[in-house]
């Protein structure tokens, strides 16, 4: 992936997307945005924009968030540098810090150019449709010194029914300003109470039990079924964000095998799905020892991570 985003390929307008290849980078844009990944994200913008045979819809899209990457983090576009010391500087925790900061600082000098900053990108947020702006203006919220906003995301999450990733992105960025409270709130049919201090900002500050969850599909799957695996990687992930704080989170977080075994089975099933248009029940039950008694909390399982699927991002 790397190698397609290079200076030299950005300059080859010939080149066309097949239709799981566009999904593949679509998928890695994400993964990057999430990371805070800027300026690769732009840098695979400008790759996607040179490409043929598309919906426009999708360059419209494309176009639309490297402008507003370009504006809202301009410090990442003076930042190109060759992609090995780019490695290197994620697994630099001071570099990391320094970012961050000057995530901070530029959120600062914005706010000193312009008192309505903060009401712009909560409009941002709370008023348009789900998309990767609302995601960096959340992240750009993060970093503003304005109290109100902790109030106005609080409201929002008690008062409006969200999709349940931006109710997440919300939570995290409350816990990135700071913010030390147990908020009560409505998630799908559930009342949760979260303690924001809590709430993970990376995946691999989640609890062990949910990376024991998917190291199980790793096992049964890394070696035969790599593109099974990778999807159910990136699934795992998202899902896992959804359910935060419900009942089914909670169920994950039990000391106890066979729930492992149930949710990583419901895992499988439900990335097969999305592969192959079916699974074989019996074969993936066999294959996560997971038994007749356990049969009814599979399906649930399966049945809530189906759900979210065929929810997608379509509304809040």
């Amino acid at each position: 992936m790397k190698e397609s985003t290079t200076p030299e390929t950005l300059h080859n307008n010939k080149i066309v997307l097949f239709p799981k290849t566009l999904d593949y980078y679509q998928i890695q844009l994400t993964v990057m945005l999430e990371n805070e990944r800027y300026g690769e994200a732009m840098d695979l913008l400008r790759f996607l924009l040179q490409c043929q045979g598309q919906e426009e819809r999708h360059y419209d899209e494309w176009r639309a968030l490297l402008e507003w990457l370009q504006a809202a983090f301009p410090q990442y576009e003076a930042m190109e540098m060759p992609a090995s010391r780019t490695v290197e500087l994620e697994q630099d925790d001071e570099e990391e810090v320094s970012e961050e900061e000057m995530a901070r600082q530029h959120a600062k000098l914005k706010l000193a150019q312009d008192d309505g900053y903060a009401d712009k990108l909560l409009r941002t947020v709370m008023e348009g449709p789900l998309s990767e702006q609302t995601m960096l203006a959340l992240e750009q919220l993060a970093f503003l010194d304005v109290s109100k906003v902790d109030e106005e995301l609080v409201h929002w999450l008690q008062t409006k029914p969200l999709h349940p990733l931006l109710q997440f992105r919300v939570l995290q960025t409350l816990r990135r300003r700071g913010l030390q409270e147990i908020i009560q709130f409505t998630r799908g049919e559930e009342q949760v109470e979260i303690d924001v201090a809590a709430v993970p900002l990376k995946p691999e500050e989640f609890p062990l039990q949910i990376v024991q969850i998917l190291e199980r599909v790793a096992d049964q799957t890394e070696v035969h079924e790599p593109t099974l695996f990778y999807f159910a990687q990136e699934l795992w992930i998202q899902y896992v964000m959804a359910v935060y704080g419900t009942r089914d989170y909670q169920s994950m977080l039990e000391d106890n095998d066979a729930m492992a075994d149930i949710w990583a089975a419901a895992l499988h099933m439900t990335v097969a799905d999305s592969l192959g248009g079916s699974h074989d029940e019996e074969n993936t039950r066999s294959m996560y020892a997971v038994t007749g008694a356990m049969r009814f909390r599979l399906e649930q399982a399966y049945r809530s991570m189906k759900q979210f699927v065929s929810a997608g991002l379509d509304s809040k």
